[in-house]
């Protein structure tokens, strides 16, 4: 599954990793991705988004499951 956020798009940036003897290797950052619950067009599916995304409000989240009450036997 690809480190992408599910409404911004945002991806991972490149640059390098420098020691202190100024040697360089290639390295990645990531967006912070979380797994939410989103609801589009009456339907609830799981995506990945950025907490800034999040934070933003842009993620509408579906109201709670009703719990079940499950009666004891008497």
């Amino acid at each position: 599954m690809a480190r992408i956020c599910g409404i911004c798009g945002k991806r991972h940036q490149i640059g390098h990793n420098v020691s202190h003897a100024n040697n360089k290797t290639r390295r990645r950052w990531y967006p912070n991705l979380q797994t939410v619950r989103h609801q589009e067009n009456g339907q609830v599916r799981k995506i990945r988004v950025c907490t800034e995304c999040i934070k933003k409000g842009l993620v509408s989240k579906p109201t709670p499951r009703p719990k079940i009450q499950i009666e004891a036997p008497v």
